[in-house]
């Protein structure tokens, strides 16, 4: 089931991530503007793009969700961001898309999603900052038929082995579920080649001190301090994982790490669903568990947002009561 999906995922992923690695090399770390996100907006909309018209090109009825609109690009003044796109889209394929081609292909991403039918999600640059530091980012590609997530691939381009040894010229690893199937990891060097894909699984342990769990760089994108109020709640005492993206439901699925949580600013917040689709279905088939703060399933049928969820917990299955719980202590829920 699902094999020339998986196939065209995989390969598509792998074509993004030479894309990043090539923007990402030019990024100067020591004359940086930190304002300046032109290379992560470059590499933003043409991934979007190339997956975009390779998923026209190989499953012309399925439709794409994804992050990025081409609204900005076709202004006059974006003339110098949009040849850069449109040149990048055509170092990557092997034949030459005109401009509004390209902007077609990123446009396509405006599907809206819902609780009927087959499309695929996509947020071709997810962990900004990790991107702009040369840390880690993501690319995540996921496959939903009737608001069930199916298929998921996250590219981790700069992900080493372990998240305890510096990321190196040999790291990246690309990520890969198919519902009832599993979740396998291949090695994914710059070199481009895709090593052999081997099952993984989440940690087996049950035991909290024992256990690290992972969370943001940056804590704006969640509180550290109430992060560490529900460690200390669920008896979890080891030094978090700090990383960016969705692969932090890369290193709770291989084991590395036993909880990811993501606390939602407030309860109007509405999570995306392009940033926890594959994420989620490559935990939950590597045995794990991802609900929202409250315990509940995340649901996928709404359209473009979590509109029913709020926050995300995702764990090795054994510790997810214990996490649910103390999150709801130290939130008040």
């Amino acid at each position: 089931m699902l094999e020339s999906e998986k196939e065209f995922a995989l390969s598509a992923v792998q074509a993004a991530a030479a894309i990043c690695r090539r923007v990402q090399s030019g990024i100067a770390l020591d004359s940086l503007d930190k304002k300046d996100r032109s290379p992560v907006t470059v590499a933003d909309f043409a991934v979007q793009a190339l997956i975009s018209g390779l998923l026209a090109e190989q499953f012309p009825d399925d439709a794409l969700v994804g992050e990025e609109g081409a609204d900005q690009l076709r202004e006059a003044s974006a003339e110098e961001l949009r040849n850069r796109v449109v040149a990048e889209v055509q170092a990557a394929r092997d034949d030459d898309p005109t401009s509004e081609t390209v902007l077609n292909w990123i446009d396509r991403g405006q599907a809206a999603g819902g609780a009927q039918g087959r499309f695929w999600v996509l947020d071709p640059i997810d962990g900004t900052k990790g991107f702009l530091r040369k840390e880690q980012y993501a690319i995540a590609l996921a496959l939903i038929e009737n608001g069930q997530v199916q298929l998921g691939v996250l590219g981790c381009p700069n992900l080493p082995e372990s998240m305890d040894q510096p990321t190196g010229p040999d790291a990246g690893y690309a990520f890969v579920a198919v519902k009832g199937q599993g979740t396998e990891a291949a090695k994914m060097p710059a070199d481009g080649t895709l090593g052999e894909l081997s099952p993984i699984a989440v940690s087996s342990s049950d035991d909290p001190a024992s256990a690290r769990r992972c969370e943001s760089v940056e804590s704006g994108h969640a509180s550290h301090d109430e992060m560490a109020q529900i460690a200390e709640k669920a008896q979890m005492t080891g030094e978090p994982v700090r990383l960016d993206s969705q692969a932090k439901y890369a290193t709770v699925a291989r084991g590395e790490s036993v909880a990811y949580l993501r606390l939602s600013p407030d309860a109007s917040y509405t999570e995306k669903i392009w940033d926890h689709a594959a994420g989620e279905i490559v935990v939950t088939e590597a045995g794990g568990v991802v609900t929202d703060l409250l315990g509940k399933p995340l649901d996928f049928t709404q359209g473009r947002g979590l509109v029913n969820n709020r926050g995300i917990i995702a764990t090795n299955a054994a510790l997810h009561e214990r996490v649910v719980r103390a999150t709801a202590e130290v939130l008040g829920f």
